[in-house]
């Protein structure tokens, strides 16, 4: 159910009784963890919304101007 470096930590921190220092230990472990892995979604997540910003007023740019084109067309046609 737990990793074996949990395990193992709990384990040496029963027998030195030092096991608060243990459970201090692996609490810092995945905090750190966890920090690095929301970093990394955050880094991934900014490029992916400003490619869907750019996207989607493109295509507001495109549809706003297109009856222009249209009838620009009409009148050099």
């Amino acid at each position: 159910m737990f990793p074996p470096m949990v395990v193992s930590m709990i384990s040496v921190g029963e027998k030195t009784g030092a096991l608060d220092q243990m459970l201090n230990k692996i609490s810092d472990f995945y905090d750190h963890e966890i920090e690095t892995t929301v970093d990394s979604l955050a880094s991934l997540i900014e490029p992916l919304l400003l490619g869907f910003l750019g996207v989607t007023i493109g295509i507001a740019v495109v549809a706003m101007y297109l009856p222009y084109f249209s009838v620009f067309e009409h009148i050099g046609g």
